[in-house]
């Protein structure tokens, strides 16, 4: 077959027959099929989030304007995708008309997929002919006319039987990379960018609430290469006192811990009467309730206790601390540590009731430490919760959706 006689592929032969009008529609129909779509509102909430968490990482102080704002984003969004659902069942008509429509879409993208792939296997008498149909396609999804469309797209898919059936099924290459794309993007990004991690314990009440779910920042460390748990590089900064991450129990490797940053390369931390010393200088913590009530949790049974609250102030990041009331004074006062280059102590902020970096993560009762190249990420912000009380919580054993825990920061 000649340069001459090749046939157009269907999109550019379709684009160069429609009008002006016909462009604006199709336009407006896309758009309206992409606002309509059960994924919208889940994609605008994903559209939004990605600038929140920037926004409350680098200025810390917009959370109490910015988490509000996002929480009656995602609300509205809600009540969207519900009306959506309401309103897809009240109309069968709508119903048919997406369905059909996505059916031609993907007769569209078959069609583009086999002249890609075979040029020069489809005569230009059968690519005019599907030509032509596609536009009957277009037309009768642009009036809305259902009967008419249903029988357009059926006339389409038994052209493409004819004229393209030897080429319609996708070969086991196509598949496969279509496959392999997706898992590297997905797993690109949880090396990289960001990954979810689920708090199973109470060891960082009332900062984490068992069964908070909170993205992991992976970008801000450096890129750690998994089980050989190396940073080749640092991107914006190592480890800072104060922040939460997560990370590989060094000791126990299967198990990711969650603890907050104390002490970093060089430092000497010791704990007196629960008071963190770094350096010699005592970290300044302020009493807010001696009768502070927390929900912890064995097994599957939620249980209340009281702890002491204070608000600490660790070289310039205030957060909150609990400490058991009860608890012997001979078992809180513990070092010096003197923290390895390249290694940082953690503590829980539930500090008597947390294995950390005080006892060798509760594995050998010696002091530990966590090498950076074992650190997944830094904690950013909590995006769901499914916790104590909540929504359907008598439902659940007391566990519930606690939509007021939805994108929380963490500090």
């Amino acid at each position: 077959m000649t340069a001459a006689t090749t046939p157009l592929k269907p999109g550019e032969a379709l684009a160069a027959r429609r009008t002006p009008e016909q462009l604006k529609a199709l336009r407006l129909l896309f758009w309206r099929q992409v606002l309509t779509s059960l994924w919208a509102p889940l994609t605008l909430v994903g559209l939004v989030f990605i600038p929140y968490l920037f926004l409350i990482e680098y200025v810390p102080s917009s959370a109490s304007w910015a988490k509000p704002l996002m929480q009656y984003f995602a609300l509205a969004m809600f009540l969207g995708w519900v009306g959506l659902i309401l309103w897809r069942a009240a109309s069968p008509r709508e119903r048919m008309l997406r369905k059909l429509r996505t059916e031609a879409r993907e007769l569209h993208l078959e069609a583009q997929r086999i002249f890609q792939h075979f040029p020069s296997k489809v005569s230009a008498q059968a690519s005019e002919r599907i030509t032509e149909q596609s536009l009957r396609v277009e037309e009768a999804s642009l009036a809305g006319d259902v009967l008419r469309l249903e029988k357009e797209v059926k006339a389409l898919d038994a052209l493409h039987e004819e004229h393209l059936g030897p080429y319609r099924k996708q070969s086991g290459w196509d598949t496969f990379s279509g496959f392999a794309k997706a898992l590297t993007v997905a797993l690109l990004i949880r090396t990289i960018f960001i990954e979810p991690y689920r708090i199973p314990s109470g060891s960082m009440l009332p900062t984490l609430e068992i069964g908070d779910q909170v993205f992991v920042n992976k970008f801000i460390y450096g890129v750690r290469i998994p089980f050989i748990n190396k940073v080749p590089f640092q991107i914006v900064r190592p480890p800072a006192r104060g922040d939460v991450i997560v990370f590989n129990n060094p000791l126990m490797p299967d198990k990711d811990f969650i603890k907050r940053v104390v002490g970093i390369p060089g430092d000497r931390v010791e704990i007196f009467r629960q008071v963190i010393h770094i350096n010699g200088v005592p970290q300044p913590r302020t009493l807010v309730s001696r009768d502070f009530v927390v929900h912890n949790q064995t097994g599957s049974q939620w249980a209340d206790e009281t702890l002491v609250l204070y608000n600490e102030d660790l070289g310039g990041v205030v957060h909150a601390a609990l400490d058991d009331p009860y608890r012997s004074t001979d078992d809180v006062d513990r070092g010096p540590f003197i923290v390895p280059e390249g290694q940082v102590f953690v503590m829980g902020d539930n500090r008597d009731n947390s294995s950390d970096s005080r006892v060798g993560f509760g594995v050998t009762g010696e002091p530990a430490y966590v090498p950076y190249g074992y650190i997944k990420g830094k904690a950013m912000v909590v995006w769901v919760t499914f916790g104590y009380d909540g929504l359907f919580s008598s439902l659940f054993g007391g566990t519930g959706l606690r939509v007021d825990r939805f994108f929380e920061p963490v500090r």
